[in-house]
């Protein structure tokens, strides 16, 4: 049998050696520094039914449903649901009002006409 060090002297074994521990220091560093899963809700949260409550008050906006995503405490983004009218106006502003409202960029609210 070959001892440990007339192994190590051949290349492929050094580069398998290496491969080895960057696959372990990578797969330690997701799991430290990996994001944990998001959990969903199916039931609005207080927030997100204030807001919808203020969104719906828009003309031909219609009923309104809202979808906040956070990460921790800060809202990041949003999703908006509307029965009423499609229209660039209304689209318009339910977007601004969410975006004003969560203190998130306009380009982070994703508004839909909904399918009922």
């Amino acid at each position: 049998m070959k001892s440990l060090r007339s192994v190590l002297k051949s290349p492929t074994a050094r580069i398998l050696l290496i491969a080895a521990a960057a696959l372990a220091l990578l797969l330690a560093c997701w799991l430290v520094f990996g994001k944990p899963q998001a959990t969903t809700t199916s039931a609005m949260t207080d927030d997100e039914a204030r807001l919808a409550a203020v969104l719906s008050e828009v003309e031909d906006a219609g009923e309104v449903s809202v979808f906040v995503t956070r990460e921790g405490d800060t809202a990041t983004g949003a999703v908006v649901f509307f029965s009423g009218k499609d229209g660039i106006l209304v689209r318009l502003r339910l977007t601004q009002i969410a975006a004003r409202v969560l203190d998130i960029a306009e380009n982070r609210v994703l508004v839909c006409p909904s399918g009922s």
